[in-house]
């Protein structure tokens, strides 16, 4: 099981979208605050309201809580700052993928001390970044990959619906 952790997020919708997306695959979502809305604020539920009850989240104060009360993680930073792609890191079972708030990614002394392990989406040009909840599906899915989509639904079933 992976773990998700977003470092003071801003938008709610896109906070509902992850935790969609850690609810369909079995992942456990970390949130450190400070947050830019309210945990029922109705554009959080709306994006993920059906699966939320499927969701295993955990509230931090601040970073510094976060380490504490999980010292001993495989820890990965995803940032434009990154040294090598999401793609050429190896994410063992049960690693962290950290995430930063929406204007500003994650603090700069963080990715420092961790630079070894801070992973990188590639994109055309100079533009900025993706938007959150899309960086947070596509790293979390090559860590999935990685481990052969263990635990998750391979294969789907036609309905025999003609809508």
């Amino acid at each position: 099981m992976f773990n998700i952790v977003l470092v003071e997020p801003e938008i709610p919708q896109n906070t509902g979208n992850i935790s969609r997306t850690c609810a369909a695959t079995g992942t456990r979502l970390h949130m450190i605050r400070p947050f830019g809305f309210e945990i029922t604020d109705k554009n959080l539920k709306r994006a993920g309201l059906d699966y939320w009850q499927y969701l295993d989240v955990t509230y931090y104060d601040s970073l510094a809580d976060f380490f504490e009360k999980n010292p001993d993680g495989a820890y990965f930073f995803a940032s434009t700052k990154g040294k090598k792609v999401y793609t050429e890191a190896s994410y063992p079972d049960g690693a962290y993928l950290f995430f930063g708030k929406e204007s500003h990614g994650l603090p700069e002394p963080l990715l420092k001390e961790h630079y070894e392990n801070t992973v990188r989406i590639p994109m055309w040009g100079n533009l900025r970044s993706l938007n959150l909840s899309n960086s947070v599906a596509v790293c979390l899915y090559e860590a999935l990959r990685q481990h052969d989509f263990f635990g998750l639904t391979r294969e789907g079933a036609l309905t025999g619906r003609e809508d």
